[in-house]
């Protein structure tokens, strides 16, 4: 039917482990879930369900709106490459502002566990390696109690599984 009680998940502190470095173009912003857990071994995510991204110096605008090709995945964490980003306006820079996220965490306890096992997300489950431009994804889980939550509210993002263009009104004659 449900998950058991107190088996809902619990949003994470903001997280920031990677900083992009500006003279590199093979540099980017590496908040994945392995470079967590390489810089904070005891950190676990025994199952991420849910994901915010943002940028630290604009928490309260959107990260689609900041002209930057970021991947923010529940999956993975968040990855943006400096090399793929190309100034657009005043916004955008060449190269990946510094990104955090918070991630809203499954309890490490067997009882919510669909395996019964506690295990630990530390990275990507495919090897499939795909970055696109994320767009918003309405979601409808249980709003976190204020103590759960993180310091502000964004925007969660995650890549669509695939890309359709239509162009409404065109005709041929």
């Amino acid at each position: 039917c449900c998950c058991p009680p107190d088996c809902d998940c619990i949003w994470t502190d903001w997280i920031d482990v990677s900083y992009p470095n500006s003279s590199d173009r093979n540099s980017g912003d590496y908040e994945t879930f392995e470079n967590i857990k390489e810089k904070n071994p005891s950190w676990v995510c025994a199952k991420a369900e849910n994901i915010s991204c943002r940028a630290e110096k604009f928490p309260n605008t959107p990260i689609t709106e900041l002209g930057q090709k970021v991947e923010c995945s529940v999956d993975t964490g968040l990855t943006c490459n400096n090399w793929d980003q190309v100034p657009e306006d005043i916004m955008s820079m060449p190269v990946c502002h510094n990104y955090e996220i918070s991630v809203c965490c499954t309890p490490n306890r067997p009882e919510c566990l669909p395996t019964g096992t506690p295990s630990t997300t530390t990275g990507p489950t495919s090897s499939t390696t795909s970055t696109v431009t994320p767009t918003p994804l309405s979601t409808t889980s249980p709003i976190p109690t204020p103590s759960e939550s993180p310091s502000s509210t964004t925007m969660t993002t995650v890549p669509p599984s695939s890309t359709t263009t239509s162009i409404p009104g065109t005709t041929t004659t």
